[in-house]
């Protein structure tokens, strides 16, 4: 990173505050990170960054990079109209007060022209400059997706997916079954991290879930700001694991407050006002998948569509062996650790073997298909499909959902029932 060696002579101070506080925030801020690790991402030619800029960062970019070149009081000018489009930008004020002040002595620490702000709040602000402009100077390309939109159904017209670690939250919209990057925001998550395990531990979980309901302002308090999302957590992978707890939602910021610190809530995720109302136009209850991860792992769109396809032939050949009647080869797509219905794999598949012996003929169709990986550790993906089930006696129709591991080196099911 290129530098001045040498403040205008008419800004004597300028220096003091460049060395002692804002550079190095920026410096920390624009560090590179490949947008996904080497054994996730072929090697694609590069493509442009994807970003929405409707929110501060451009121009909070912009003030950072004035800064750089020494030229004060153009930064004062952009943070000034970056104040004025967002009146109530906290981290916005403490950077004008720091270019202020610096007009008159040199700073020592970040935040000093905000004398009246707590150390602590502070350092919320340092958090915040510092995840918003790492998100912004790191942008995937355009060419990746997030590895876990695996198949997203026709009827499913949007989805989320959030990178903890990057306070970040990434919407994409279904453009005949592949992803396409519509916007980003910056959000705040459980004041003690992610992957959370039972109830008040102040993390946010990590996971595949769904939009399950939509409450305006009128039906919550000032905290929630503009509104508030429920998702299914625990769903049933936490239930299975032990996880318990309730109440995480998408939801905005009291009406006095631009943006919380990254890590603020109790385990919610937490978008600025505008930002939920944007999110909120494109939200369709029961449907969108809000999937949040540690951190995000990118893939080419061919490792993508690789991925994929691998995934689809064995739901495929699931289908077909259920069709052909033969209890074993039926039983195969099954993992050692089913359960459902109360019912483990071998008690669940002697069920199977006598239904179908009272059967002449099977016909499965599985349609609106939909495929979600897993972002934390444990390696799972959720299908859920609208299955049409007609056989010799019987016929139903139900939405399903399967969880699928990996095991043995193949993908199984590990628990089944109604969506």
């Amino acid at each position: 990173m290129r530098r001045q060696t040498h403040a205008p002579a008419t800004r004597r101070t300028d220096s003091g505050l460049g060395r002692a506080c804002l550079l190095p925030l920026l410096a920390v801020a624009l560090a590179s990170a490949p947008p996904a690790s080497a054994k996730n991402v072929r090697k694609v030619a590069p493509a442009p960054a994807v970003h929405s800029d409707s929110g501060p960062e451009p121009m909070l970019a912009k003030v950072f990079e004035a800064i750089e070149r020494n030229r004060w009081d153009e930064a004062l000018t952009h943070v000034d109209g970056l104040l004025r489009a967002f009146p109530n930008f906290r981290l916005g004020h403490l950077i004008r007060g720091d270019l202020l002040l610096a007009r008159t002595r040199p700073l020592s620490t970040f935040g000093e022209g905000g004398a009246r702000v707590a150390v602590e709040k502070v350092s919320d602000l340092r958090d915040e400059a510092m995840a918003r402009l790492q998100a912004y100077r790191t942008r995937p390309p355009g060419n990746y997706v997030p590895r876990y939109l695996l198949q997203m159904p026709p009827d499913q017209k949007h989805a989320i997916v959030v990178d903890t670690e990057k306070a970040r939250l990434y919407l994409y919209q279904n453009q005949n079954g592949t992803p396409r990057f519509v916007a980003d925001y910056y959000v705040t998550h459980g004041k003690l991290g992610a992957e959370k395990v039972k109830e008040g531990d102040k993390r946010t979980p990590i996971g595949v879930y769904h939009v399950t309901a939509s409450l305006p302002r009128q039906k919550l308090t000032d905290f929630y700001g503009s509104g508030a999302f429920p998702i299914n957590y625990p769903n049933e992978w936490d239930r299975r694991n032990g996880r318990n707890g309730h109440g995480i939602w998408l939801h905005g910021t009291p009406s006095d407050t631009f943006s919380r610190p990254p890590k603020a809530s109790d385990g919610c995720v937490v978008l600025a006002n505008q930002d939920l109302d944007a999110l909120a136009k494109n939200l369709q209850v029961g449907l969108t998948p809000v999937i949040i991860s540690n951190s995000i792992e990118w893939l080419s769109l061919d490792d993508w569509q690789a991925e994929r396809a691998s995934l689809q032939k064995m739901i495929d050949e699931w289908r077909r062996d259920w069709e052909s009647l033969d209890a074993e080869r039926y039983a195969r797509h099954y993992s050692r650790r089913f359960q459902a219905e109360g019912q483990d794999l071998s008690s669940w598949l002697a069920q199977k073997r006598k239904v179908n012996a009272g059967k002449e003929w099977i016909k499965v169709s599985a349609d609106n298909v939909s495929m979600f990986r897993n972002p934390g550790r444990e390696e799972y993906v959720v299908v859920t499909f609208d299955q049409d089930y007609r056989s010799s006696n019987l016929s139903n129709a139900m939405k399903k959902r399967q969880y699928w591991i990996k095991e043995d080196g193949r993908w199984k099911i590990v628990y089944e029932g109604a969506a």
